[in-house]
């Protein structure tokens, strides 16, 4: 017995030197010298670092240098700013050497304790590591992170299969030929592959519903499916077919196929037809199917069946080989054919991605408009979108297909053809044509400028019935274009598109309840109880509710309900401005007023540092010169948002607080241009902060900017009134046109301009409110003594 025990220590000493000096080279690999990366001491002031930060962005810039390490090395300088610049990581960097995110993750890799820790016999002795497998899962081991922000948007394009493991698992050693052999097969496919080790990744197990090991798992648009049968590829692969919708792909044969090709119209797609000798569509066209679900439109011709034999002499197509044709507006001919004996992801995929549209799509939704018509970028090649304004009717026919052909004939990447149906896209085609009464058809040649909507257009003069004479003015018009691209001389800010296909919405949610039934009722099956305990648990607790409401009013006095409710009083308001009531925010307030909190060394905690999570402060800044006027305009512009419970509104004082507002914009600069800032500093300019409005998200620390705009026209303004407590609370209540205190005011030059500092407030706050607004994120809101103002 003694030698037994001799020999066991002597064989854990052995294993844990060996793991010892496997784990050293992670550890020299993953040395990480703030310090040295922005060259400076450990005594260095935040001063000198951020100087120093400062020089090196500009020089390693990516827009600027050209060195190929220069990416690299931008973001090792703004990784080791961003724990030098805060105390709390630079304290913690200091005394361990390392981020706790970075030891964390190294944690996992170890698979062991220091020697002195494991010398007595734990559980930790039977821990071996994963590298003793026969087949590495680190290549698809998923985290939570990523299993979020990756899996599974990536999910709604290509379903997932999952295993559930971990090191004390030793049926899953078993499986592993199996799942070896089927992730070879499926990955081919463009299935993706993922494996989660409980041991590690506790928290995504729970996430997924997966309590025991070994388990797999099916992951499509987001949703989990469990595997509940023998473990064998043919099941497996099997399992993945199911998981994908059903009627992604149309068997097509002699009667059919020219109600499958004619449909380009009503569905605006592309139509692929798979031609093979197999009776069931194979996996890998169902993959690239739900793949490219939303650009074109799948169908299967089985080659031995008599019934397609017509299709097969029409377009002549190779019975030895798996044969795909790709059509569009012509049902007649294909304009792309591939043919290949052993059909490859790659070939297929970009078969389908170089043709996604139509030779002139129909602009449905604002999708198919941004993948169409991009957004001109300064790096990339102009991108000109010629747009027919027409409609569904008979009569416009001819010009239709005229301008069908005119595109057929122009192939150049610069050019986009597109139309548009005026009765279904009205906003779109009223911010293009001049006047409603314009005859149509008509052309529009136009060039998008940024995501806000703003473009660049010109209409065809003459209009457009597709004789020759409007083909060769259209043509001359684009050569001019192309030479000259200030030939767009007009501008305009496009309304989003109208969704033509939202009415389909009702079918796809019924396909969507039938297959979570279907889970539903597998599970109940298979008497997988412990995943369907919080299904269960919301069943019963609904019942809870219903019932215990019927008791309730079983058992009530029915004289209390005869009594008249009084008027409930109106709820008041805190310091913050918004209401404690149950308002929605798509109403306006029932108030003609708008109440804005100062921003001061007593309201800035609780209005800023600890607001509450998913509000966000929106804050006028200003002066004591323009406060009246830029308040009026302020109220006016936030009042349709005031219904909202989540935004607060306040104002800051440029003239007291400039050392605060210098602190926070420093954030919201380009590191590239702080040479500008600094030489304008030196020269003794002031910054003119007033009528910057920033909304400050104070739990998640962001805060979005709208910098002042003048635009022409004359101001139709409000009258600012104090209302009771104002001296108190540093409150003003900003009436609205129409209001009872409402009243005229003459204003001079300056008023005017100051005035038209706020124009288009109302589009950046309707951008705020769709989350579309660029975050500039900022390490910890400056202190107190960046707020109280210097006596």
């Amino acid at each position: 017995m003694t030698q037994i025990l001799k020999a066991v220590v002597a064989l854990r000493v052995i294993l844990t030197l060996y793991l010892l000096l496997l784990d050293l080279p992670v550890e020299s690999t993953s040395e990480f010298h703030p310090y040295k990366v922005l060259g400076v001491t450990k005594s260095a002031s935040h001063a000198e670092i951020k100087k120093a930060y400062k020089r090196l962005v500009r020089e390693w810039h990516p827009d600027k240098n050209r060195d190929p390490g220069a990416e690299d090395m931008f973001i090792k300088i703004s990784k080791s700013y961003e724990i030098l610049s805060n105390e709390e990581k630079r304290a913690n960097y200091d005394q361990y050497g390392q981020m706790d995110e970075n030891r964390q993750h190294a944690q996992p890799h170890q698979g062991f304790r220091h020697f002195h820790d494991n010398f007595y016999f734990d559980e930790s002795f039977f821990h071996f590591p994963r590298a003793s497998r026969d087949f590495a899962d680190s290549k698809y081991a998923l985290h939570y992170t990523q299993y979020m922000s990756d899996v599974v948007p990536d999910s709604f394009k290509r379903p997932y299969l999952i295993k559930i493991t971990s090191d004390w698992c030793f049926t899953c050693i078993h499986i592993e030929p199996v799942w070896k052999e089927t992730v070879q097969d499926l990955e081919g496919l463009g299935v993706g592959i993922g494996v989660v080790d409980v041991g590690y990744e506790r928290r995504l197990a729970n996430q997924l519903g997966a309590h025991r090991t070994p388990s797999i798992l099916g992951l499509i648009n987001g949703k989990v499916t469990f595997f509940h049968y023998s473990i064998v590829k043919e099941h497996l692969r099997q399992f993945v077919e199911d998981l994908l919708p059903q009627k992604l792909v149309e068997k097509v044969t002699d009667r059919n196929y020219l109600d499958f090709l004619n449909s380009w119209h009503e569905e605006n797609k592309p139509h692929v037809l798979l031609f093979d000798q197999v009776p069931t569509v194979p996996l890998l066209y169902k993959l690239a199917a739900f793949a490219f679900k939303d650009y074109v439109r799948f169908g299967y011709v089985d080659q031995g069946l008599t019934e397609t034999a017509d299709l097969l002499q029409k377009f002549n197509v190779n019975t030895y080989a798996p044969t795909m044709l790709l059509f569009k507006e012509n049902t007649d001919k294909p304009v792309d054919v591939i043919q290949a004996k052993g059909m490859k992801k790659q070939i297929v995929d970009e078969f389908i991605s170089s043709n996604r549209f139509l030779v002139v799509p129909r602009l449905v939704n604002q999708k198919v408009f941004d993948e169409l018509c991009p957004v001109k970028q300064f790096h990339r090649r102009r991108k000109y979108c010629v747009l027919l304004i027409t409609g569904a009717d008979e009569s416009l026919a001819p010009g239709n297909a005229a301008f069908l052909s005119f595109a057929a004939f122009n192939t150049k990447e610069v050019l986009r053809f597109a139309y548009v149906y005026q009765r279904r896209q009205q906003p779109l085609c009223d911010a293009l044509l001049k006047s409603k009464e314009t005859a149509l058809p008509q052309v529009v040649i136009l060039e998008r400028r940024n995501a806000a909507g703003k473009v660049l257009y010109r209409a065809v003069t003459g209009g457009w019935n597709g004789s020759e004479e409007d083909k060769f003015r259209l043509q001359e018009q684009l050569d001019i274009l192309q030479k000259d691209p200030s030939f767009l001389t007009y501008d305009a800010v496009l309304p989003e598109l109208n969704n033509e296909f939202a009415s389909m919405f009702l079918i796809q949610w019924i396909y969507s309840a039938y297959d979570y039934l279907s889970q539903i009722v597998e599970d109940v099956l298979h008497s997988n109880w412990r995943e369907m305990m919080p299904l269960l648990s919301l069943i019963f607790s609904a019942l809870f509710i219903l019932f215990g409401t019927v008791i309730i009013q079983a058992f009530s006095d029915p004289s209390e309900e005869k009594q008249p409710k009084p008027k409930p009083k109106e709820a008041p308001k805190t310091e913050n401005g918004s209401g404690n009531g149950a308002a929605s925010s798509s109403r306006p307030p029932k108030k003609s007023f708008v109440e804005v909190t100062e921003l001061t060394d007593i309201t800035y905690t609780s209005n800023l540092v600890k607001l509450r999570p998913g509000h966000i402060n929106v804050l006028l800044v200003l002066t004591d010169a323009s406060k009246n006027v830029l308040l009026s305009k302020f109220a006016k512009e936030v009042y349709s948002f005031t219904g909202s419970q989540t935004l607060h509104y306040s104002f800051l004082n440029a003239d007291k607080h400039r050392e605060w507002m210098d602190s926070v914009l420093e954030f919201a600069q380009d590191p590239t241009q702080a040479d500008s800032d600094e030489e304008e500093d030196a020269g003794g300019h002031r910054a003119d902060y007033a009528g910057f409005v920033m909304a400050l998200n104070g739990h998640k620390k962001y805060f979005c900017l709208f910098r002042p705009v003048y635009t022409p026209g004359r101001p139709r303004g409000a009258v600012l009134r104090r209302g009771r407590g104002w001296e108190r609370r540093r409150q003003v209540a900003v009436e609205l046109p129409g209001g009872a205190a409402a009243e005229a005011q003459p204003r001079s030059a300056s008023t005017l301009q100051i005035h038209h500092k706020l124009d288009r407030l109302g589009l950046w706050m309707e951008r705020l409110m769709e989350g579309t607004l660029p975050r500039h994120y900022i390490p910890s809101w400056p202190g107190l003594d960046k707020i109280t103002a210097g006596k």
